[in-house]
């Protein structure tokens, strides 16, 4: 039996606090549009400009969860955050 990786699942609700985005709204179509095997493999088919506006979003949501102290949260959002660049 496989382990469930939930990191996409904190990537998703993340980027339901910038919904009126035009460049969210695409990311996340693109994310619920195929089923990921991990993190790595969702990075690897953004395109530049997602991945620039995907960055600012993670260092903002990671600052949030550092503030509340939600390191499971931290801990998932920078196995994202690391793979942009």
């Amino acid at each position: 039996m496989t382990e469930i990786d939930h990191t996409l699942d904190y990537l998703r609700e993340s980027l339901a606090n910038y919904m009126e985005n035009d460049m969210c709204q695409q990311i996340t179509k693109k994310l619920e549009g195929k089923q990921y095997v991990n993190e790595e493999q969702f990075v690897r088919e953004l395109q530049q400009e997602e991945i620039t506006y995907l960055n600012d979003v993670l260092e903002n949501e990671l600052d949030y969860a550092k503030r509340v102290a939600h390191d499971q949260r931290v801990k998932e959002l920078t196995e994202v955050y690391e793979l942009l660049f």
